[in-house]
Order: C-alpha cells, then sequence, then structure tokens
C-alpha cells in the first residue's frame, strides 16, 4: 500500500509540469513490431528505429517517424500495404492530410469513418479510438477426445487529453481449455501461462480469466516519458529474452523512459506476486522488482545495452533506495545488508549490410572466476546467453525473413535464497518460460507473399535437466538454491538431473480479412522425451486449430 501512495504521490508532483505531447504505446504482439523490425534493419542507420530493445513500442516516436520514412523511401508492395495500414490504425500521430484513410461508406456516419478504427474522435485537446477486441479458436489435438477452443470478447481504447496526458485500456473476457501440455503446466505451476487469477471453467482443463490492462502516459520534459498502469514489458530483439519478457501476468508498473543524444535509458519498477496461490478473498503477498536498461547507440547500426535488475520482498514497505534511477542496485543490496536478488547483463545488436541484424543477452547472476577456472560445475555460477539473428528479404526473396536463436542458461540462474526473491510473478517465470538448466535452438520463418497474406513456420528445440521431488538441479527457479533443495555445492552442469528433451513445430497461414480482421490456421506438433516412470509429461501430440481474430494478439503457447 506504502508502495502506491508513493506512486501516486510522484504523480502528481510531475503531472502539473508536464508540456510536452505524450505517447501511448503499440501493443505487443501486433504486426507494426515486424514492419518496424524490417524497416530498422532495411534502413541500416537509422537513429530512431535503432533504439528497439525495449518494448512496447512508443507510438509518438515510432508512428511519426514510419509517416516519414512512407512519404521519403520507396517500399515494396508489401511493406507499402503494411505502412498504410500501421498509419491508419494509429492516425492521432499521422501529419498532414488524412482524408487518404478516410472509409468510402462509413457506418451510420459516425463508425468505421476509417476501415481500421470502429469509431475515432479528433476534437480540439481530445483524441479518442475506440475497438471492440474479439478472438475465437477451434482445434483438435491427436490422442485427446477434449474439445479445444478459446473465446475471447471484449474492448480496446487509447486517447489523449489536451495533448499532455495519454491512456489506453484493454479489458478482455476469456474462456479456453488449451492442449494437453499447457493443461499440464497449469497442474504444476497452477497458473495459465501469461494472465493472472482464474477459475476452472466446465469440463477439467477449461480456464476462465478476465485480462484487464490499462496505463496512463505523460512527460516531465520533451525527452522524458512516464507511464503508469497495469500491462506487460519486454527487454531485447529475440524471441525470448534473458532480461524481461512477456511470459507471464501483466503487472502494476512505473516506466520513466528518456531519449536523448544517443542514449535510451528505461527504469523500469514494477510491483509483483509471489509464488503462493491463495484462495478468493486472500490477498495474495507482494513482492517488488527495479529494473534499468540503458541502450547507446555506439554507431547508427551498431547498439550496446546495460541491464540491472532486482527482485525484493519485504513485509511492510517498499525499498524506497531502488528508486534511486541512476545508482547500481548491488550497492544499494550491500548498503541495506539485505539478500535480494539483483542481476546485471549486457547486451548488443548490430544491422549489416541492410539484410541482417545480429543481437545477443548476457545475463549475470553471480559469477566466481576461480570457481570457473576449477571447471567443477560450482552451483553458484550462475549466467544465461542468447545470440541470435535476422536475414530480411532472404536470397532475394521480398517479405522472407528468417530467424535464428540459440539461448543457454545455467543450472540456478533466476533462483534465490529464499522462495520470494527469485524471478518469478505469479508462478510464472519473468525470463524464459522454462526458467534455468538448459540449451535451446529456435528457428523462424516469417513470409509474406502478398499484402494481406501471412505465412509463419517455427521450429524450437530445448534441451532441460529437470529437478526430483525435492532435489534440484537449478531448472526449477522457485525453488530455494540453498540446502535443503541443493544437496551439493559442486557437479552442476547445463542438463543435469532428469533430461527433459522438447521438439516444437508450428506453421500458421493468416488472411487479413478487412484490416485487424484475420482469418488463420495453424498447426502445431509438439514431441516431449523423458526417462519413463517419472512425474515428466512425456509424449508427442499434434494440433490443428481454425480460428478468427479481430484487434488483438495471437495466443502462443512456444514452450
Amino acid at each position: 500500500m506504502q508502495y502506491k501512495q508513493t506512486l501516486l504521490r510522484l504523480l502528481l508532483f510531475v503531472l502539473p509540469t508536464s508540456a510536452f505531447s505524450q505517447t501511448t504505446y503499440l501493443p505487443l504482439g501486433s504486426r507494426e513490431n515486424i514492419l518496424l523490425e524490417r524497416l530498422e534493419i532495411k534502413a541500416g542507420k537509422d537513429s530512431i528505429l535503432n533504439f528497439s530493445k525495449t518494448k512496447p513500442y512508443s507510438r509518438r516516436q515510432f508512428i511519426t517517424h514510419l509517416a516519414e520514412i512512407d512519404s521519403a523511401q520507396a517500399l515494396s508492395p508489401v511493406d507499402a500495404y503494411n505502412t498504410r495500414m500501421a498509419l491508419m490504425k494509429n492516425l492521432e500521430w499521422v501529419p498532414g492530410d488524412q482524408t487518404k484513410y478516410a472509409s468510402k461508406k462509413p457506418i451510420w456516419k459516425n463508425f468505421y469513418k476509417t476501415p481500421a478504427t470502429l469509431y475515432e474522435v479528433h476534437a480540439p485537446n481530445f483524441f479518442l479510438a475506440v475497438d471492440p477486441v474479439f478472438q475465437y479458436i477451434v482445434a483438435k489435438e491427436s490422442d485427446n477426445d477434449q474439445h479445444l477452443f478459446l473465446n475471447t470478447r471484449g474492448v480496446t481504447l487509447r486517447g489523449r487529453i489536451a495533448d499532455k496526458i495519454g491512456f489506453a485500456a484493454y479489458v478482455t473476457d476469456n474462456q479456453e481449455r488449451d492442449p494437453l501440455y499447457v493443461q499440464e503446466f497449469e497442474k504444476e505451476r497452477q497458473a495459465v501461462p501469461g494472465v493472472g487469477f482464474y477459475k476452472p471453467f466446465k469440463d477439467p482443463g477449461g480456464f476462465d480469466y478476465f485480462d484487464a490492462r490499462g496505463y496512463i502516459t505523460f512527460n516531465v520534459a520533451k525527452v522524458i516519458d512516464i507511464a503508469f498502469g497495469y500491462d506487460k514489458n519486454f527487454i531485447g530483439n529475440g524471441q525470448r529474452s534473458l532480461f524481461l519478457s512477456d511470459f507471464s501476468n501483466s503487472a502494476l508498473f512505473l516506466k520513466l523512459n528518456t531519449r536523448i543524444w544517443k542514449l535510451n535509458y528505461q527504469n523500469l519498477f514494477m510491483e509483483l506476486q509471489t509464488n503462493e496461490r491463495q484462495g478468493a478473498d486472500v490477498l495474495i503477498p507482494k513482492k517488488y522488482a527495479a529494473m534499468h536498461h540503458l541502450d547507446l547507440g555506439v554507431t547508427k547500426w551498431l547498439n550496446v545495452g546495460l541491464f540491472e535488475g532486482v527482485i525484493f520482498g519485504r513485509e511492510d514497505h517498499f525499498e524506497f533506495g531502488y528508486l534511486n534511477p541512476v545508482i547500481f542496485y548491488r550497492s544499494i543490496e550491500q548498503q541495506n545488508n539485505s539478500f535480494d536478488n539483483a542481476v546485471a547483463g549486457l547486451d548488443l545488436k548490430a544491422n549489416v549490410a541492410k539484410h541482417f541484424q545480429f543481437y545477443s543477452q548476457f545475463l549475470l547472476d553471480e559469477f566466481n572466476m576461480v570457481e570457473a577456472k576449477k571447471g567443477e560445475g560450482w552451483w553458484g555460477n550462475k549466467w544465461g546467453l542468447q545470440v541470435g539473428g535476422k536475414y530480411i528479404d532472404a536470397f532475394n526473396i521480398k517479405n522472407l525473413d528468417l530467424q535464428l536463436e540459440t539461448n543457454i542458461i545455467r543450472p540456478f540462474t533466476y533462483s534465490h535464497r529464499d522462495s520470494i526473491a527469485n524471478f518469478t510473478h505469479y508462478n510464472q517465470p519473468l525470463a524464459h518460460p522454462l526458467g534455468a538448466n538448459l540449451k535451446e535452438l529456435i528457428g523462424i520463418v516469417r513470409y509474406q507473399p502478398a499484402p494481406k497474406w501471412f505465412l509463419q513456420a517455427k521450429a524450437i528445440y530445448n534441451k532441460q535437466g529437470k529437478d526430483t521431488g525435492t532435489t534440484s538441479f537449478g531448472g526449477n527457479i522457485f525453488y530455494p538454491n540453498v540446502p535443503p533443495y541443493r544437496k551439493q555445492d559442486y557437479g552442476y552442469f547445463i542438463g543435469n538431473g532428469m533430461p527433459s528433451n522438447i521438439a516444437l513445430g508450428s506453421m500458421l497461414v493468416s488472411y487479413e480479412l478487412r484490416p485487424n480482421l484475420f482469418l488463420e490456421a495453424n498447426g502445431l506438433y509438439r514431441k516431449q522425451t523423458a526417462p519413463p516412470d517419472t512425474h515428466l509429461f512425456a509424449r508427442s501430440s499434434f494440433t490443428m486449430s481454425l480460428g478468427v481474430r479481430w484487434n488483438m494478439h495471437r495466443r502462443e503457447f512456444d514452450f
């Protein structure tokens, strides 16, 4: 409670000084993100698009720049179509004449004045855009008699007040029954991937949940954006993130983003839930996270970033020393004589030859060089490494994009000496979906042969060492990394424990019937192998799904 009161006082303090145009953010999972990624790589040297590690993207910065690219560069027919759709969906940031985006036949004169938005208000000192949200998917899994489905209904809106305050909201009611491996995840973790509180729905295996997100934004200076709300954030350029991903539930956050000169500096403070699942009318214990990410444009094609984060729990207060936006968290931790879970990281991204992007993340949880030289697998050497690359317009085929990525995470990374300060939220990992003690290889192919068609194929293979009972080999980051869970100090190498291998392949075919309305078919094959007579979920399955999606992201389970 004290944490929220402090944030409210901070907002009231800085709000009156706001005198610059605010922004809202492009949703994670939106098609605009793929377009911006392509244009960044094709430009090679673009000081605006190159700051693309912290997501979601600011509409004010990226859409405004997209309008300049649209008028200044010759784009392929598909990129031109995607750019036009992106501008049409974000008209509040499109300068000049907007009549070219108008619908020929609006509905009842007030609805769908543009083909991409149900209802819009463009008035002095006020903008509002409102859209329905809908997704319905039916699916069939091999060797599973259950009826698999996803049924989502809701609304999304965003707006601006007097060019000083921005706001956005996304509210949906959802019922779903997912493939068996997702149901097993829920049984093991007491959590539905990506969401928070849920209830059983009808027969076993069905879930019912309410997904509500929203935030407000404003500026305290021309170069500083502030956002306060409840939503998801992501740091990185890969399919996964070793720093912060959008896999877990949304969280209450305060975000400050400063973009000046060749720097982009983000401060992110979050209120998280512990690993416990309480019953109804019981307050879930809280914990907190504070993260910094500094991105430096060394050149117009090379970015280097520094990351720092800490997870901590307090019974009666927030640790206000962590609100300092420029100090090292490890220093605060030592000054407080605390045992909070602090990590640091380094990332880089390079755009090469207008076709390639190479990226990497290195996360350091704890490291001892003397122990590393011994090569005896000391448990405390905890780190993760990501290396990846993207190849757009591959082999000179327009709009054929390839991506290859590998992730390696040492045992016990993200874990902590207690069950509170681990890198988790609402019983789900904050970074990699599987936790730690793993090696993974990911391949992605995206192809847009025509403006309205989109094809995507994914192949994922990972090898992880699982824990046995209450004996931790460092894969389950929810276990404390101290005895009696950790039985020894040495002998921990990636893959130790019960071996679990997962191979996953999927193929998506999507057709845009009208702006933001997609008809989709998806096939997913997943095979998990594990030793016999273990609790691990080992089987092969194929799932075929058909669906319609309107104004929302795809719901995927790539683990």
